[in-house]
């Protein structure tokens, strides 16, 4: 990757405010970053996303969505589409987050269906996988993150790689008591989730970007980042004060820029 990948989900935190606050103080924090040498990201609750449309353009921060339903319009109660999303500002629908799959039921073929939307209307589709604990203890890892790739994926041409961003998130690393994986873990994760998007994709597999998710904090955020396949961050709680957030960034951005040179080098 030529840049750093990081961002953050707030889940079903912060109100309005609260998001536009968040934002314009992460904004100022980071104005002195070149958003050449990084992609840096929101993805707040559907009430703020029209409120704080303007504010996250302005400070340079890409906003996306929790979720999104696959059909334009129709009779779908409570779901919400990308042309609406895409009215407010959002450029990326998050898909197939470990709550969505895990609390709330969704399938593959479901996180397939809004795969295909969100490449549709021009928009960045970031996927999510990840293994639950018994799955990892039945070292099945790696068949887990291929299957949800390869069904999450179905269908999508290698033309359309570039919309395409991939984030790893082991459920048992995700929320309050989550449990962070071992850098190496997360590499071999990650080396695994890489020859899959090859498989799929051939060379267009290699720049899709991949994001470690699950419990990053600074303490551990250098050595995740320091990862050769690691291609940035989604993090959570974290990142949820902007201050915080905008530290993290700092430590991890000269780590990613020496990988992307070494990369040039060789």
């Amino acid at each position: 990757m030529s840049k750093l990948y990081i961002g953050t989900n707030t889940k079903m935190y912060k109100n309005i405010a609260q998001t536009a606050s968040f934002l314009e103080a992460l904004g100022r924090q980071t104005a002195d970053l070149s958003r050449e040498s990084m992609e840096l990201f929101v993805i707040p609750s559907y009430t703020a996303l029209d409120r704080v449309s303007v504010t996250a353009r302005a400070a340079g921060i890409r906003l996306g969505a929790q979720n999104m339903g696959w059909e334009d319009e129709g009779q779908f109660t409570g779901e919400i589409s990308p042309i609406m999303l895409a009215e407010v500002g959002v450029t990326i629908a998050e898909i197939g987050h470990s709550e969505r799959r895990h609390v709330l039921g969704e399938t593959d073929e479901m996180e397939n269906r809004k795969v295909h939307a969100a490449l549709r209307h021009g928009m960045t589709a970031l996927l999510c996988v990840g293994e639950t604990k018994a799955q990892r203890a039945h070292g099945i890892a790696d068949e887990v993150l291929r299957t949800q790739l390869k069904e999450g994926l179905f269908g999508v041409d290698a033309a359309r790689a570039e919309q395409l961003w991939i984030a790893y998130e082991p459920v048992w690393a995700i929320g309050v008591g989550g449990e962070p994986a071992s850098a190496a873990y997360a590499e071999a994760r990650h080396a695994a989730i890489r020859q899959a998007l090859f498989e799929l994709f051939g060379a267009a597999g290699a720049k899709i970007p991949v994001l470690y998710g699950g419990s990053v904090n600074p303490e551990n955020a250098a050595a995740l980042a320091a990862q050769p396949d690691i291609g940035g961050l989604f993090i959570g709680r974290s990142a949820w004060d902007a201050e915080r957030f905008a530290a993290i960034i700092r430590q991890v951005l000269p780590i990613f820029a020496d990988k992307a040179e070494g990369r040039r080098r060789s």
